[in-house]
């Protein structure tokens, strides 16, 4: 039986082939060691309307000829910068909301400095957020508005629409945001007071410094790292795979300190005592009370989450006294819930056609 001899041009288009990848996988992978040409995220048109200290209220520029009257305000987490919703372009919530005919604020904390270490719940759901909520009233001229809160930032909508029971709340939307401190899984058991010294860390360091969030997040899976270092090796070649795990790269390692007497009450009331679950919770001698939030609730929830895990969010909407509430549980993590092919095709829908039938 002959055989045919393999054919030399194909042998040297498929070596030219490989020989071209690995020059695209030197160059990116050069790229990315030297950090050159940085991804740019929170792009999206906006302007500032209120600042104080650190904090940073954005108006987004509207896209649409019209707006739905009910404006939109994002309430971002502590430890989260916040173009981590306005990722890029095609990968940004904010952008997304913009392109359906909604009015978007933001509320950003900024990065705490050394004097912040002494804020508390009470500054910002007290203080800061009704202070952003009257300049939202005011630029916009309409009284209700709605909470969009993500992680943390969800926890405080709750807390503040838990107080204000007549402020003009028309709609609460809260991603991944866990409310059963029990349900925290190695979070609960890192910070068992048995072992935990609380109020050392805090008196030494104030704000808690963001290498030692980003550890305690990365140790929850210790091999992802790997896994992605991995994955992006194998795919240098490819730009467009190489441009999201540098966006998703830099929106995980890019943590803030999380101010200390904030962190201190979170970790004792929260995390040991589970108060906003049992009702408890006081803020600046106020009860949280959650049953008293009438307004529609819409909560989503990623099954996979490892930060915010299932069993801490699933509660929330039975924690809420509205007639008038959805919860959607969608496959994912954390990140992906918001950002990426996930969010795209179904939570950001999802929210702005929920959102869409109650803010006009």
């Amino acid at each position: 039986m002959a055989i045919r001899p393999p054919s030399v041009d194909r042998l040297l288009e498929a070596a030219q082939s490989q020989v071209a990848r690995n020059r695209q996988r030197v160059e990116k992978g050069l790229d990315i060691l030297l950090a050159r040409q940085e991804p740019p995220v929170g792009v999206t048109p906006k302007d500032v309307i209120y600042s104080r200290g650190t904090l940073r209220l954005y108006h987004y520029r509207p896209v649409t000829d019209e707006v739905y009257r009910v404006p939109v305000v994002f309430v971002m987490s502590l430890v989260s910068k916040p173009w981590i919703l306005d990722l890029t372009s095609g990968q940004s919530f904010v952008q997304y909301m913009l392109a359906q005919g909604f009015d978007v604020f933001m509320i950003d904390w900024g990065v705490p400095r050394p004097e912040d270490t002494r804020l508390k719940f009470e500054d910002y759901v007290q203080d800061f957020m009704p202070a952003c909520f009257a300049e939202v009233q005011k630029v916009t001229g309409e009284d209700e508005f709605t909470i969009l809160g993500y992680c943390m930032g969800g926890l405080f909508a709750l807390m503040y629409a838990g107080i204000y029971h007549d402020a003009p709340v028309k709609n609460i939307v809260c991603a991944a945001t866990p409310v059963d401190m029990d349900g925290m899984g190695l979070f609960k058991a890192w910070s068992d007071r048995r072992y935990f010294d609380l109020d050392r860390l805090v008196d030494s360091m104030g704000n808690v410094p963001p290498d030692l969030m980003l550890r305690s997040f990365e140790m929850l899976r210790p091999m992802d790292r790997w896994f992605s270092y991995v994955r992006l090796i194998d795919n240098l070649w490819d730009p467009q795979f190489v441009y999201g795990y540098r966006v998703m790269y830099k929106w995980t390692n890019e943590q803030i300190p999380f101010p200390g007497e904030t962190y201190r009450q979170f970790i004792r009331e929260l995390m040991w005592e589970n108060k906003l679950m049992k009702g408890t919770l006081s803020i600046g001698g106020r009860r949280v009370d959650t049953q008293a939030i009438k307004c529609p609730v819409f909560h989503a929830m990623a099954e996979h989450d490892h930060i915010a895990p299932f069993a801490a969010t699933r509660p929330l909407v039975d924690l809420v006294g509205s007639e008038e509430k959805e919860e959607v549980i969608l496959k994912g993590g954390h990140v992906s819930l918001v950002a990426g092919k996930n969010a795209v095709g179904r939570l950001w829908p999802a929210t702005a056609e929920w959102l869409s039938q109650r803010s006009v």
